[in-house]
């Protein structure tokens, strides 16, 4: 069978990028709608797919495996990928690409932006302002500086290093805790240190971890019981790193003075969830690589993995 004659199925509405690329080297059938394809449609696809565009709105499992049977490669456009079930695909022989690399600066950028909402209350300015409050002359209170402050970076890889190259820019001490001290730490400005000092000596935290078995709950009751009082936190990994009750609690109580989160568990978080009722809190709807070039790059890569591997190629990037 030729490349041509291999069928490309899509789970939603994917980048005109990626479709200008795949559409004359591939047979797509794209769902350009919002929403998921429809349920009859997609069983049919999934009957003749030998590639699946995943846009990260499915789960990918063994019952979905099970209505594939002609499915070679599932390529993902984001780097994380709890939707899919690994194990399953790799029993199925069905190869998993993802996009990691491609949305470090969009993400680094977002994280120094909550960030700076933590210390100086950017979005509660805002609100304070709509609301007629400064036209009364109600005062809004005090923000910290960031100079001269402690940044204590969970997770150290290419997105958390970003994080801190842009935090010292702002005259921060850099801190991180990883699995494993990066060798080129000192070239980074930063100081590797453990989980339990990293917790009792940062004034800001970031979380930028991977979500697996090891750091899924991490943030929980007793890490916010450990930290120093008054950190602002941030959370750009993904939502199941924290423990959303705990850290509704160490907010409400000032333990964490505030918090900003691109990431939730639930999500997408409910417009009445506790966590919106607290002052003291920013959620953006996980936006972090919601920019014009990073998604046109990342649905670029996605493309070209697919094409890759239905080609006997190794894919750009892929999970092993």
């Amino acid at each position: 069978m030729s490349l041509k004659e291999k069928i490309v199925i899509c789970s939603g509405k994917i980048r005109p990028v990626a479709i200008e690329y795949l559409q004359d080297k591939v047979t797509l059938k794209s769902w350009q709608q919002r929403g998921r394809v429809p349920e009859p449609q997609w069983t049919v696809w999934l009957q003749e797919a030998d590639a699946l565009y995943s846009a990260g709105n499915i789960r990918i499992d063994e019952a979905l495996l099970q209505k594939a049977p002609k499915l070679q490669v599932i390529a993902q456009a984001s780097v994380g990928y709890d939707n899919i079930d690994v194990e399953a695909c790799r029993a199925h022989n069905v190869k998993i690409g993802n996009t990691p690399g491609v949305l470090v600066n969009a993400v680094a950028d977002i994280a120094y932006g909550l960030l700076i909402d933590t210390a100086r209350g950017i979005v509660r300015g805002h609100l304070h302002t709509k609301s007629g409050l400064w036209g009364e002359r109600k005062a809004m209170g005090l923000g910290v500086d960031l100079y001269g402050k402690t940044l204590g970076v969970v997770g150290f890889g290419d997105i958390g290093s970003a994080i801190a190259k842009r935090a010292q820019a702002s005259g921060m001490r850099v801190i991180y805790h990883n699995r494993h001290r990066r060798l080129n730490d000192a070239a980074l400005g930063a100081v590797y240190v453990s989980w339990e000092e990293l917790l009792q000596s940062s004034d800001f935290i970031v979380v930028a971890v991977t979500l697996n078995p090891s750091t899924q709950g991490m943030f929980n009751e007793a890490a916010f019981a450990a930290i120093k009082d008054g950190v602002r936190f941030v959370n750009i990994s993904r939502g199941k790193v924290v423990d959303t009750e705990a850290l509704y609690h160490a907010l409400k109580s000032g333990k964490v003075a505030a918090a900003g989160l691109d990431v939730t568990e639930p999500e997408p978080l409910p417009g009445d969830h506790l966590l919106l009722t607290l002052p003291n809190i920013t959620v953006t709807p996980h936006m972090a690589s919601a920019t014009e070039e990073t998604r046109d790059e990342m649905a670029l890569v996605t493309a070209q993995n697919i094409v890759a591997a239905l080609s006997g190629q190794p894919m750009l990037a892929q999970v092993k």
